[in-house]
């Protein structure tokens, strides 16, 4: 069994582990809600429209955490202005700053072509590279995504289902849906030094969704969503130090697989119960 453990006896991959860890919990918690409202899109053009902000703040010296919250937040903000506009739908003012937000990133990374190995880093990561200080900034933010969701969780909920029931309810359904956008940024801004902006959507995606084919309740699919990401940052750590590959490129990899393991899993579960019912039936018949 040292080939299970041998690993994680390496100070860098534990704490690479427990930014994963800390990871995964902060997208189950927002990741669930990009699932049932269908906001994937968002989730995928909001990760690339940190670029820009990360970029700048790397060329002038600055914090890339910085950058990218900021960043995060002016396309947040964007998405909401242009949201409000009645002759323009939702996915093109999302695809409208997508493309305007990358195309900026690249434009300031083109300005600097020493910058591509530091490019390299923000779109894949380095979760080997994780540190002390910012395992603490994971657990703030982990600490900070919580309330939030506790917070929302009664407007998120009326949201996801049915927005015109949360206006009547009072719930103020414009509000919870900008809680909800911060909520992502949140999740993405926090998630990116470790992961890297194209592979943060993995985990943002692939486990709430894996776990909502077998979950029913919100705070199980949550749940569920937490412990599938876990095991893929434990499982890829594990291949990446066997196998000599990338370790972000592969905990993201992993949790992508154990989604389309549930899915088969679940089709499977499905046609066998289907099965069960008619040879009930047809049993039931032959007996009357």
């Amino acid at each position: 069994m040292e080939w299970l453990s041998d690993p994680f006896q390496v100070s860098f991959v534990q704490r690479a582990l427990w930014g994963g860890i800390l990871v995964s919990l902060i997208c189950a918690l927002a990741g669930t809600w990009v699932v049932l409202r269908g906001m994937a899109f968002l989730g995928d053009a909001m990760s690339h429209g940190m670029l820009p902000g990360v970029a700048l703040a790397s060329l002038l010296g600055g914090s890339p955490l910085l950058g990218a919250a900021l960043s995060a937040g002016a396309m947040a903000f964007g998405v909401t202005a242009l949201g409000r506009s009645r002759r323009l739908s939702t996915d093109t003012a999302i695809g409208l700053l997508f493309a305007g937000m990358l195309a900026a990133g690249v434009i300031i990374v083109s300005r600097s072509p020493s910058f591509a190995v530091d490019l390299t880093g923000l779109l894949f990561g380095d979760v080997l590279a994780v540190r002390d200080r910012e395992l603490g900034y994971l657990a703030v933010a982990l600490a900070a995504a919580t309330a939030i969701a506790a917070a929302g969780h009664r407007s998120f909920t009326a949201l996801a289902f049915d927005e015109r029931k949360a206006r009547t309810l009072g719930l103020r359904p414009g509000v919870a849906r900008a809680a909800l956008l911060g909520l992502v940024t949140l999740a993405i801004t926090a998630s990116f030094h470790v992961v890297g902006t194209l592979l943060v959507f993995g985990l943002l995606i692939a486990p709430p969704a894996a776990a909502a084919l077998w979950a029913r309740r919100i705070p199980l699919i949550m749940l569920g969503a937490a412990l599938l990401g876990g095991a893929a940052t434990f499982l890829g750590l594990l291949i990446s130090w066997h196998a000599g590959t990338a370790a972000g490129a592969t905990i993201a990899a992993v949790a992508v697989g154990c989604f389309f393991l549930s899915a088969l899993g679940s089709a499977v579960a499905t046609r066998t119960t289907r099965n069960t019912r008619t040879t009930r039936r047809e049993q039931a018949g032959l007996t009357r």
